[in-house]
């Protein structure tokens, strides 16, 4: 069989790695580099570049380049490059294609087989769109692994005898990851997960291009956010102007002939010192309270029962980001690891599990939990779209968990079963998984026949839903590859093509602003709502049902009105 390497596919960067001669070993690009810019574009030739050419590309066509594809996995929009607009799955095939050949030209083979890496709080959408990435950039996908339980894997090979609680705190480019492990007797088990898909150094950068922005309109009375190519320099300035302040008390940022004002160049020419990005980003550092917050409290787990603290990510670098942390939790983290090799690294270490490079007697056992809420649709009282919880969030898995339900109509004789993965009481809120129906229910009184509905989630990803009539033992059942089959999912990008969409236009793209951070930050339950009920509205909108999309949208509006006032407020 071919090679099996591991891949961790950031927001920012994406990097590959391979588990061989009984060490792990970072694959380089076809640049010689550990590192691959995640960026796609299309030249003026009409060719596809990616990596460092779609990078260096960015600064002067952006238009034809595409940054930062990941945070929009599983959200339904779709990214031009000139005048054709591609879906995130296609983009992220085109990085895993190059990763796929550098791969291939380091290890001197044909690599076909992949662990990919995906943050903990990747939603089931998110999960298959990678998958599916991979499978179009010619991948046979083993396995999709959580970005911290692959850094955890990447430190605790190392560390097989030690026994501790270990939190890993991953801060990438795009996504935040909190995860609360427990190492014993060579067993890494996953106590927790949470995070936001919707915080990473990208969001550090924009408060600096904002404070920019800011400082040059009130020298010069214009406003750069409108111009482009002006953006992308900012862009690129900020992105240096903190890893300068990584290092450094100040950063001078010095961009000639910005723009033209009366037919005349004009420089942005401005010095930001550490203390005021640090003032800007107090509340991006408070975000990340929030998840910890919930991984202890779903974990059982108290601050002081921490044993180790692991940063991974390349925003982990910033110096805040470590005091912020100690302050927070009374115990300074630690560089046990390579924050930008760690994620692919672990991968690594999976995929030679999986491949028996790593031999199991010298192994870890490693468990996992499930990041999110699964149940199905039931009627509570007069209210048909309530989820009922079968496995809550954050139980390891494998697991089994069974309900009993009643029937809820008199002389009913059939049952949807509807399931959903998600935290909102709604279920419609939630993402749906999938459903079959139960017939042959004997037909008498409400609340006089029982079913029993099993969930039983594995380590591959495979749920399976049973039910069985109490009272009879007959069985219904269903599969569901949580790592498959995203082709059948609703394509949410198309929205805009359906009937009836341009009344809702504005309400999209108001709620799709808010929760991409334009007009402040909002707390972390706020902007899932929005993102939960938002995908309701476009998943109603593609499958043609109004009743659900004028539902969808009647909460939509109440959810951007509570925003826009705490945003006031603030």
């Amino acid at each position: 069989m071919s090679a099996l390497i591991g891949i961790d596919l950031g927001t920012s960067t994406t990097e590959a790695a391979i588990y061989r001669d009984g060490k792990k070993e970072m694959i380089l690009n076809l640049d010689g580099k550990a590192v691959t810019p995640s960026a796609v574009g299309i030249d003026s030739g009409g060719n596809w570049v990616v990596g460092e050419r779609a990078r260096a590309q960015y600064l002067l066509s952006p238009e034809n380049t595409a940054v930062e594809v990941k945070r929009k996995m599983g959200t339904g929009e779709s990214v031009a490059l000139g005048k054709i607009k591609y879906s995130p799955v296609d983009l992220q095939a085109r990085l895993l294609s190059y990763v796929r050949t550098y791969a291939s030209e380091y290890l001197g083979e044909n690599v076909e087989r992949a662990v990919i890496s995906v943050p903990a709080y990747f939603n089931d959408i998110q999960r298959r769109e990678t998958i599916l990435a991979g499978e179009r950039a010619g991948f046979s996908v083993e396995r999709i692994l959580n970005e911290p339980t692959a850094a955890a894997l990447s430190y605790g090979l190392d560390h097989m005898d030690e026994e501790s609680h270990i939190l890993v705190y991953d801060l990438g480019g795009g996504t935040f990851d909190v995860t609360l492990l427990e190492m014993f007797d060579g067993v890494l088990e996953v106590k927790a997960s949470s995070g936001d898909n919707q915080l990473g150094g990208k969001d550090f950068d924009e408060k600096l291009m904002n404070l920019l922005f800011k400082r040059f309109q009130d020298k010069h009375g214009v406003d750069l956010r409108g111009d482009q190519y002006a953006v992308v320099r900012i862009k690129e300035e900020a992105e240096k102007c903190k890893i300068t302040l990584s290092e450094q008390d100040a950063c001078h940022v010095l961009i000639p002939a910005v723009r033209a004002i009366e037919g005349k160049p004009v420089e942005l020419d401005e010095t930001v010192t550490r203390e005021e990005f640090e003032e800007l980003c107090r509340e991006l550092l408070q975000r990340t309270h929030h998840p910890i917050d919930v991984v202890l409290d779903d974990a059982g787990i108290s601050e002081n029962e921490i044993n180790r603290i692991i940063l991974v990510g390349g925003s982990t670098r910033m110096p805040m980001v470590s005091r912020d942390i100690e302050k927070y939790l009374e115990m300074a983290p630690e560089a046990a690891v390579n924050p930008d090799y760690a994620v692919a690294e672990g991968a690594a270490i999976q995929a030679g599990m999986i491949s028996g490079e790593i031999r199991s007697e010298d192994s870890l056992v490693m468990t996992d939990v499930n990041p999110y809420t699964l149940g199905i649709r039931v009627m509570d009282g007069l209210d048909d779209n309530v989820m009922s919880v079968i496995i809550p969030r954050n139980v390891t898995i494998p697991v089994t968990r069974t309900e009993r339900y009643s029937t809820s109509a008199p002389y009913q004789t059939e049952a949807k079963i509807e399931a959903y993965q998600g935290e909102s009481r709604i279920a419609s809120h939630n993402h749906p998984l999938g459903n079959f129906m139960f017939k042959g229910i004997p037909p008498r009184p409400a609340g006089a026949e029982s079913l029993d509905v099993r969930f039983s989630y594995d380590l591959n990803g495979i749920l399976n839903i049973t039910a069985v009539l109490v009272s009879t033992g007959k069985e219904a059942s269903m599969q569901i590859d949580m790592a498959k089959g995203a082709e059948n999912m609703p394509d949410l990008s198309k929205w805009k093509e359906a009937a009836g969409a341009k009344a809702y236009r504005a309400i999209i793209r108001t709620a799709e602003r808010l929760i991409s951070g334009k007009g402040g930050d909002l707390p972390f339950e706020l902007r899932e709502k929005l993102r939960e009920t938002l995908d309701e509205l476009k998943r109603a909108l593609v499958q043609g049902n109004p009743d659900d999309a004028e539902d969808a949208s009647e909460a939509l509006s109440e959810l951007v009105e509570a925003a826009r006032s705490m945003r006031d407020m603030t």
